[in-house]
């Protein structure tokens, strides 16, 4: 997929999420029902829906940027790539915080965001190319300050940051480590 293409498809999502940031505000934040409440039988469907929700508009521009850069940088590996590596980031990630969570909800794209951004560095360890060494170096320059992220601060849930993190990773693990052939094995 080129970059443009790709760039449409994750500003597309970015828009979804900003006309859902209109609805929620218009309807007094009614939408929060739909966040991620950990160790809830109700805080399960916040696992799916909470990375497309935020507490203001603050909030998600605080998201949109790095996600449009990041989600980009994934999506040119193709939109089954991205598929895959965002249902990876939502899904495990979204479920180590509603195991290990704080008591509360957690919304936000952050999460995400963490996971596209460890994604994209750990690619370039599980499969060294120079393009992926380069997009690991450029991304660990703009966004390397996202390391503060995982420090605990009132009213951030630092646990989605890493929880989206490792499961950026993971999946970087998951979709790039080749699995070994027992009749190549050298010995």
């Amino acid at each position: 997929m080129d970059a443009l293409k790709g760039f449409k498809t994750i500003a597309g999502l970015a828009l979804f999420m900003v006309a859902l940031q209109l609805f929620n505000v218009a309807t007094g934040y009614s939408l929060m029902a739909f966040g991620l409440i950990p160790r809830t039988v109700h805080g399960l469907l916040g696992i799916i829906t909470s990375p497309f929700l935020h507490a203001s508009f603050a909030h998600l521009s605080a998201n949109l940027i790095a996600f449009l850069i990041l989600g980009t940088l994934v999506i040119i590996e193709g939109l089954n790539r991205f598929i895959a590596v965002s249902a990876i980031i939502i899904l495990l990630g979204g479920a180590l915080v509603w195991l290990f969570g704080f008591a509360g909800v957690h919304i936000g794209a952050s999460g995400w965001v963490f996971g596209l951004w460890a994604y994209l560095l750990s690619r370039a360890w599980f499969h060294r190319s120079w393009g992926n060494l380069i997009t690991a170096g450029v991304v660990a320059l703009l966004y390397g300050g996202l390391i503060f992220g995982f420090l605990p601060r009132q009213g951030v849930s630092f646990e989605g940051h890493l929880f989206g993190a490792l499961a950026g990773f993971i999946a970087a693990k998951v979709l790039f480590s080749a699995p070994r052939n027992r009749f190549n094995a050298a010995g």
